[in-house]
Protein backbone atom coordinates (compact mmCIF):
# COMPACT_ATOMS: atom_id res chain seq x y z
CA UNK A 1 0.00 0.00 0.00
CA UNK A 2 1.16 3.52 -0.80
CA UNK A 3 0.58 6.13 1.91
CA UNK A 4 -0.19 9.83 1.67
CA UNK A 5 -0.41 10.96 5.28
CA UNK A 6 -1.81 14.47 5.57
CA UNK A 7 -2.66 16.76 8.43
CA UNK A 8 -5.41 18.73 6.72
CA UNK A 9 -6.15 16.94 3.44
CA UNK A 10 -4.98 17.71 -0.09
CA UNK A 11 -4.62 21.39 0.68
CA UNK A 12 -2.16 22.63 -1.94
CA UNK A 13 -0.78 21.86 -5.43
CA UNK A 14 2.31 20.07 -4.08
CA UNK A 15 0.25 17.56 -2.11
CA UNK A 16 -2.10 17.11 -5.05
CA UNK A 17 0.85 16.43 -7.35
CA UNK A 18 2.16 13.86 -4.86
CA UNK A 19 -1.24 12.15 -4.88
CA UNK A 20 -1.24 11.97 -8.68
CA UNK A 21 2.27 10.51 -8.63
CA UNK A 22 1.16 7.83 -6.17
CA UNK A 23 -1.93 7.02 -8.22
CA UNK A 24 0.08 6.81 -11.43
CA UNK A 25 -2.73 8.52 -13.34
CA UNK A 26 -4.91 11.64 -13.11
CA UNK A 27 -7.39 11.95 -10.26
CA UNK A 28 -10.15 12.29 -12.86
CA UNK A 29 -9.39 8.74 -14.03
CA UNK A 30 -9.18 7.29 -10.52
CA UNK A 31 -11.80 5.79 -8.22
CA UNK A 32 -11.95 6.36 -4.49
CA UNK A 33 -13.72 5.07 -1.41
CA UNK A 34 -14.12 7.34 1.61
CA UNK A 35 -14.04 6.04 5.18
CA UNK A 36 -15.68 8.44 7.69
CA UNK A 37 -15.54 6.06 10.68
CA UNK A 38 -13.00 7.94 12.84
CA UNK A 39 -15.32 10.93 13.01
CA UNK A 40 -17.95 9.12 15.07
CA UNK A 41 -15.54 8.47 17.93
CA UNK A 42 -14.48 12.08 18.45
CA UNK A 43 -16.76 14.50 20.34
CA UNK A 44 -15.82 17.48 18.17
CA UNK A 45 -16.42 16.05 14.70
CA UNK A 46 -19.20 13.50 14.70
CA UNK A 47 -21.70 12.12 14.27
CA UNK A 48 -23.84 14.71 12.52
CA UNK A 49 -23.13 17.65 10.26
CA UNK A 50 -19.36 17.36 9.98
CA UNK A 51 -19.53 13.69 9.01
CA UNK A 52 -21.95 14.60 6.24
CA UNK A 53 -19.71 17.45 5.12
CA UNK A 54 -16.78 15.05 4.77
CA UNK A 55 -18.75 12.45 2.83
CA UNK A 56 -20.33 15.05 0.56
CA UNK A 57 -17.05 16.80 -0.18
CA UNK A 58 -18.14 20.07 1.38
CA UNK A 59 -15.79 20.09 4.36
CA UNK A 60 -12.81 22.42 4.81
CA UNK A 61 -10.43 19.48 4.22
CA UNK A 62 -10.05 18.80 0.47
CA UNK A 63 -10.23 15.05 -0.20
CA UNK A 64 -13.58 13.99 -1.59
CA UNK A 65 -13.97 17.03 -3.82
CA UNK A 66 -10.82 16.61 -5.92
CA UNK A 67 -12.58 15.48 -9.10
CA UNK A 68 -12.49 11.70 -8.71
CA UNK A 69 -14.01 9.52 -11.39
CA UNK A 70 -16.21 8.07 -8.65
CA UNK A 71 -16.37 8.05 -4.85
CA UNK A 72 -18.02 5.42 -2.66
CA UNK A 73 -18.55 5.24 1.11
CA UNK A 74 -17.27 2.46 3.36
CA UNK A 75 -18.51 2.56 6.95
CA UNK A 76 -16.34 0.20 8.98
CA UNK A 77 -18.77 -0.17 11.87
CA UNK A 78 -21.28 -1.78 9.47
CA UNK A 79 -18.91 -4.34 7.96
CA UNK A 80 -19.06 -7.04 10.68
CA UNK A 81 -22.78 -7.37 9.98
CA UNK A 82 -22.51 -7.94 6.20
CA UNK A 83 -20.81 -10.54 4.04
CA UNK A 84 -17.26 -9.82 2.88
CA UNK A 85 -18.36 -10.39 -0.70
CA UNK A 86 -20.35 -7.18 -0.47
CA UNK A 87 -17.46 -4.89 0.47
CA UNK A 88 -14.07 -6.51 -0.17
CA UNK A 89 -14.35 -6.15 -3.99
CA UNK A 90 -15.21 -2.46 -3.51
CA UNK A 91 -11.97 -1.92 -1.60
CA UNK A 92 -9.84 -4.01 -3.97
CA UNK A 93 -11.09 -2.12 -7.02
CA UNK A 94 -10.56 1.38 -5.59
CA UNK A 95 -7.48 3.36 -6.54
CA UNK A 96 -7.57 5.30 -3.27
CA UNK A 97 -9.00 5.07 0.23
CA UNK A 98 -9.81 8.50 1.66
CA UNK A 99 -9.77 8.22 5.43
CA UNK A 100 -11.29 10.95 7.60
CA UNK A 101 -9.91 12.37 10.81
CA UNK A 102 -11.51 12.03 14.21
CA UNK A 103 -10.52 9.60 16.94
CA UNK A 104 -7.52 7.48 16.05
CA UNK A 105 -8.19 4.62 18.50
CA UNK A 106 -11.81 4.40 17.35
CA UNK A 107 -10.58 4.08 13.77
CA UNK A 108 -7.91 1.54 14.71
CA UNK A 109 -10.44 -0.55 16.64
CA UNK A 110 -12.90 -0.69 13.77
CA UNK A 111 -10.23 -1.37 11.18
CA UNK A 112 -9.45 -4.52 13.17
CA UNK A 113 -13.05 -5.45 13.96
CA UNK A 114 -14.16 -5.00 10.35
CA UNK A 115 -11.31 -7.01 8.86
CA UNK A 116 -10.03 -4.08 6.79
CA UNK A 117 -6.62 -4.22 8.44
CA UNK A 118 -6.19 -7.83 7.27
CA UNK A 119 -6.84 -6.73 3.70
CA UNK A 120 -4.19 -3.98 3.63
CA UNK A 121 -1.12 -6.12 2.82
CA UNK A 122 -2.73 -7.25 -0.43
CA UNK A 123 -3.50 -3.69 -1.59
CA UNK A 124 -0.05 -2.98 -2.96
CA UNK A 125 -1.09 -0.35 -5.53
CA UNK A 126 -3.85 1.29 -3.51
CA UNK A 127 -3.19 4.78 -2.12
CA UNK A 128 -4.19 5.39 1.49
CA UNK A 129 -4.95 9.10 1.83
CA UNK A 130 -5.16 9.88 5.53
CA UNK A 131 -6.49 13.03 7.15
CA UNK A 132 -5.24 13.68 10.71
CA UNK A 133 -6.36 10.54 12.63
CA UNK A 134 -6.62 8.80 9.28
CA UNK A 135 -2.86 9.34 9.02
CA UNK A 136 -1.99 8.76 12.67
CA UNK A 137 -3.63 5.32 12.67
CA UNK A 138 -0.71 4.06 10.56
CA UNK A 139 1.82 5.00 13.25
CA UNK A 140 2.99 2.87 16.20
CA UNK A 141 2.05 5.37 18.93
CA UNK A 142 -0.22 8.42 19.16
CA UNK A 143 0.26 9.59 22.73
CA UNK A 144 -2.21 10.42 25.48
CA UNK A 145 -2.92 13.90 24.09
CA UNK A 146 -4.73 12.43 21.08
CA UNK A 147 -6.86 9.81 22.84
CA UNK A 148 -10.54 10.71 23.17
CA UNK A 149 -12.02 7.19 23.13
CA UNK A 150 -10.77 3.86 24.40
CA UNK A 151 -11.85 0.46 23.08
CA UNK A 152 -13.62 -2.02 25.36
CA UNK A 153 -10.52 -4.22 25.26
CA UNK A 154 -8.33 -1.44 26.62
CA UNK A 155 -5.99 -1.83 23.66
CA UNK A 156 -4.39 1.55 22.94
CA UNK A 157 -2.11 0.43 20.12
CA UNK A 158 -2.41 1.70 16.57
CA UNK A 159 -1.38 -0.18 13.44
CA UNK A 160 2.36 0.53 13.34
CA UNK A 161 2.65 0.31 9.55
CA UNK A 162 5.20 3.14 9.72
CA UNK A 163 7.88 3.58 12.39
CA UNK A 164 7.24 7.23 13.26
CA UNK A 165 4.54 9.21 15.04
CA UNK A 166 2.76 12.37 13.87
CA UNK A 167 1.50 15.48 15.65
CA UNK A 168 -0.86 17.06 13.09
CA UNK A 169 -2.30 20.58 12.83
CA UNK A 170 0.85 22.42 13.84
CA UNK A 171 -0.10 26.10 14.08
CA UNK A 172 1.44 29.41 15.04
CA UNK A 173 1.01 30.45 18.65
CA UNK A 174 -2.48 31.76 19.26
CA UNK A 175 -3.93 30.07 16.16
CA UNK A 176 -6.27 27.05 16.18
CA UNK A 177 -4.32 23.82 16.23
CA UNK A 178 -1.30 22.55 18.13
CA UNK A 179 1.46 25.00 19.05
CA UNK A 180 5.10 24.01 18.74
CA UNK A 181 5.35 23.98 22.53
CA UNK A 182 2.43 21.55 22.75
CA UNK A 183 3.97 19.40 20.02
CA UNK A 184 7.29 19.29 21.87
CA UNK A 185 5.54 18.27 25.11
CA UNK A 186 3.75 15.51 23.18
CA UNK A 187 6.99 14.31 21.57
CA UNK A 188 8.67 13.99 24.96
CA UNK A 189 6.36 11.09 25.71
CA UNK A 190 6.69 9.35 22.36
CA UNK A 191 9.11 6.38 22.27
CA UNK A 192 9.98 6.61 18.58
CA UNK A 193 10.74 9.10 15.79
CA UNK A 194 8.19 11.90 15.88
CA UNK A 195 7.22 14.74 13.55
CA UNK A 196 5.00 17.78 13.88
CA UNK A 197 3.41 19.11 10.70
CA UNK A 198 0.92 21.74 9.69
CA UNK A 199 -2.07 21.44 7.38
CA UNK A 200 0.00 22.38 4.34
CA UNK A 201 2.24 19.34 4.80
CA UNK A 202 1.99 15.63 4.00
CA UNK A 203 4.22 12.56 4.23
CA UNK A 204 4.47 9.95 1.50
CA UNK A 205 5.56 6.39 2.24
CA UNK A 206 6.26 3.96 -0.61
CA UNK A 207 8.08 0.67 -0.02
CA UNK A 208 9.48 2.08 3.21
CA UNK A 209 10.79 5.30 1.65
CA UNK A 210 9.56 8.35 3.55
CA UNK A 211 9.37 11.82 2.00
CA UNK A 212 7.86 15.14 3.05
CA UNK A 213 5.71 17.25 0.73
CA UNK A 214 5.12 20.72 2.09
CA UNK A 215 4.16 24.26 1.28
CA UNK A 216 4.09 24.97 5.00
CA UNK A 217 6.02 23.86 8.05
CA UNK A 218 7.09 20.61 9.67
CA UNK A 219 9.74 19.61 12.16
CA UNK A 220 11.30 16.41 13.41
CA UNK A 221 10.93 16.49 17.20
CA UNK A 222 12.40 13.12 18.14
CA UNK A 223 14.81 10.76 16.39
Amino acid sequence: MKLLLTSGGVTNPSIRDALVDLLGKPIEESTAVCIPTAMYGHPMVGPGTRAWQFISGSSENPMIDLGWKSVGVLELTALPSIDEERWVPLVREADALLVAGGDVLYLSHWMRESGLVDLLPSLRETVWVGLSAGSMVMTPYVGEDFIQWRPPTGDETTLGLVDFSICPHLAADGMPGNSMAEAQDWAAGVPNTAYAMDDQTAITVVDGDVAFVSEGHWKQLRT
